[in-house]
């Protein structure tokens, strides 16, 4: 049993690439559909975002398994092969494990550290558990990645400072205003910059919007966008005072915003600060109208500064998470090695609780005198003694079962325990379950019901 991922995101593929691996939401249910049915992949998982689309998969040959999973990508997706193999990256087990714990933690995406994609993981591998694509496997694995992706962002900073030039420009407004709900934006130009930082200054709480341009219809739609005013820019320089926040970004060859033009409107707004935002190169603002008193300028090179050093703090908290992703991929991979052994282990304990039973009843009917508080005690203390003596055994199947000739240790481990009874009656067990699951003789039957019984098929036949 294998684990795989393969995919593309905007590092392998340009965007006319990736947006044909776009998935609806209802297409995605489909394709998951459709994986279920491609052949040798047991249990399956699709991430579709708008910088990437992965397919994770539990696989019984991994080589074939890859030709299998582009043969779906081609099939589902309608694209040649040949126009998204150079595109594609494919990881297998350890690598496969890291690469979803490090999307999962942002640590993957464009804007590192962004909290979006913990919820996309989540919201895919739900999807494909509702469905009945994922087993055992996939259960533990990506619980293990949405929980480490929690921790990551609770217990490090990575998420809270601004990497984007309107993400940060709103931060910087949040430490003089500490609030946006009363204020009032002005929005000079209708460029895109200017745009996206209203956007976010709205979405803040900014909810009285001005915008001002040299085409007025332009000034209107972008104002209806934010339930605002549109005004000419020479109806806009008059009502300067009323405004909190002024973006400015207009494409102008002078300043559009000189020092007169701000004194004036600060002496008739009684010391209220102002807060002017240029992203315009060249400027539109005269930077000698920062000197006023209570008037904070800041230009794009300001802020792409913040940008970069909190760029640089997001990447010293990356840094930590690399550590715990570590951590968690071993905790995983011991959870995986054990997981084979899991009957064995089993039927230790169910052959070592049967003898306790018989043992103590023949005991206690030997000694009818004893009360049943003595009764009680004598128990807890002979199965003490049963569950100290099986603990050393089961932590060394454990270790045994992640050795390279692991079959021919849990052949001799059955052995040495005369378990041969016990294996065969849970192997009897499991096909038994397996039968009465409505997919029962299908390929959907889950991977880890398959790998049990493999193993227990494996074991019967090496002790016969």
């Amino acid at each position: 049993m294998h684990l795989m991922v393969v995919g593309l995101n905007y590092r392998t593929a340009p965007v006319e690439i990736r947006e044909r691996f776009a998935l609806a939401e209802g297409d995605t249910l489909q394709a998951l559909e459709s994986l279920k049915r491609t052949t040798g992949i047991l249990e399956g998982v699709i991430l579709a975002t708008c910088n990437r689309t992965e397919i994770y998969a539990v696989v019984d040959r991994p080589v074939l398994c890859g030709h299998y999973v582009r043969t779906f990508m081609e099939q589902w997706f309608r694209i040649p092969r040949q126009q998204f193999n150079p595109h594609l990256y494919m990881y297998e087990d350890d690598r496969a494990v890291e690469h979803l714990f490090r999307v999962t933690c942002g640590l993957d995406s464009m804007v590192i550290g962004e909290t979006q994609i913990l919820g996309q993981v989540r919201d895919a591998f739900l999807q494909a558990q509702e469905r009945g694509a994922t087993g055992t496997i996939f259960n533990r694995l990506f619980k293990q990645a949405v929980t480490l992706a929690k921790r990551a962002f609770s217990e490090t900073s990575i998420g809270e400072n601004a990497v984007s030039v309107s993400y940060a420009a709103v931060e910087l407004g949040k430490r003089i205003f500490g609030r946006f709900d009363d204020k009032t934006v002005l929005i000079i130009g209708a460029g895109k910059m200017s745009e996206l930082t209203a956007r976010h200054l709205h979405a803040n709480g900014a909810n009285r919007v001005f915008v001002a341009g040299r085409t007025v219809s332009r000034a209107e739609e972008l104002a209806n966008k934010f339930q605002g005013t549109a005004f000419s820019m020479e109806e806009a320089l008059r009502r300067l005072q009323e405004a909190d926040i002024v973006i400015s970004s207009t494409g102008a060859e002078g300043f559009v915003l000189d020092r007169r033009s701000v004194e004036s409107a600060m002496a008739r707004r009684k010391k209220r600060p102002l807060f002017l935002i240029d992203i315009a190169v060249p400027r539109d603002i005269e930077p000698a109208a920062g000197d006023i008193p209570n008037v904070f300028l800041y230009n794009i090179d300001d802020l792409e500064g913040i940008v970069e050093g909190n760029l640089e703090k997001r990447r010293q908290e990356a840094a930590v998470i690399e550590g715990m992703i570590a951590e968690e991929r071993e905790a995983y991979r011991e959870w995986y090695a054990t997981l084979g052994v899991s009957p064995l282990i089993r039927a230790l304990q169910e052959k070592a609780a049967a003898i306790h039973e018989s043992t103590l009843e023949s005991m206690l009917r030997k000694l009818p005198e004893l009360d049943e508080r003595e009764r009680k005690v004598i128990r807890k203390l002979t199965k003490s003694m049963v569950s100290q003596m099986i603990h050393d055994p089961i932590l060394r199947v454990k270790e045994l079962a992640a050795e390279k000739k692991s079959e021919e240790a849990l052949k001799l481990f059955v052995q040495l325990f005369s378990l041969e009874e016990e294996v065969a009656k849970i192997r009897t067990e499991t096909a038994s379950a397996t039968a009465a699951r409505p997919e029962a003789g299908s390929r959907e039957t889950p991977g880890a019901a398959r790998e049990l019984e493999s193993l227990l098929t494996r074991l019967a036949g090496a002790l016969q």
